[in-house]
């Protein structure tokens, strides 16, 4: 079992203090229009807040029913360029506002990783290289950040063996254990695009609940049909329909990126 305890470590061969933490530009994102704690009550910030109600009912069974692994979320898409990677930090964000409530972003497109890059950090160790090496544990490439209630856990190292290792039992003995060990905490995973790598599909299948951002006027019907077939075993499935223009349906999220 891969241990996932948080608390700083002090063995000599292991990651410092200092390296485990990320003090991400919460300006720099605010100016970018993204969701942070000074924000206010940008249209943004009050998207994800609707957006962001239904999944927390199905992660803490509010509704009367549990979701198996109802807390790991993974947002994905059916194409590139559609902004899942926008919608999976604010979503974070804005998770880690709630009272009694920790969010685990993780950088789950091992192919492409971009999470790191639009928080304004530096490249770190994560989760492939837990999935590589055998005496490195997930608790030392946990990032803290600024945000008290959000910890990032970065893709890591690329390997042309990502779908296999996303399909190890060691993978699924970290999501087991990443689900049922903290009750309170959320995870959500930027995945990769559905059409393009099998990784998407693979994550998808531990998740208790999926997120799929379709871009307004630009995915076409046909690749949405063909990327919700690719998680049909999924049970709970939720559309985001993202860079809307104008539109004045209710039952409609829409943020720019």
């Amino acid at each position: 079992m891969i241990p996932i305890d948080d608390t700083p470590r002090t063995e000599p061969n292991l990651v410092s203090t200092d390296a485990r933490f990320a003090d991400i530009n919460l300006a720099r994102l605010q100016q970018l229009g993204m969701v942070t704690h000074e924000g206010g009550r940008s249209g943004v910030a009050e998207d994800f807040r609707l957006i962001k109600r239904p999944l927390l009912r199905g992660a803490r069974a509010l509704d009367g029913q549990a979701i198996r692994h109802g807390n790991l979320i993974i947002v994905t898409s059916a194409i590139p360029g559609e902004g899942k990677t926008f919608c999976a930090i604010n979503l974070a964000m804005s998770m880690a506002m709630e009272r009694d409530t920790t969010v685990l972003l993780v950088d789950a497109d091992v192919a492409r990783p971009t999470v790191l890059s639009v928080l304004g950090l530096e490249p770190r160790p994560g989760l492939m290289d837990v999935l590589l090496d055998d005496n490195l544990d997930l608790a030392d490439v946990i990032l803290k950040t600024n945000v008290p209630a959000l910890s990032i856990l970065p893709a890591g190292r690329r390997n042309k063996h990502a779908t296999e290792l996303l399909a190890s039992r060691s993978m699924t003995r970290l999501l087991d254990e990443i689900a049922s060990r903290y009750a309170d905490r959320i995870v959500i995973f930027d995945s990769p695009p559905l059409l393009i790598t099998t990784e998407a599909g693979v994550l998808a299948a531990h998740m208790g609940q999926v997120v799929v951002v379709v871009e307004a006027e630009r995915t076409t019907h046909s690749n949405v049909r063909e990327a919700l077939r690719q998680i049909e075993a999924c049970e709970h499935v939720n559309l985001v329909y993202n860079k809307i223009k104008s539109f004045n349906d209710p039952n409609y999220y829409g943020y720019y990126d």
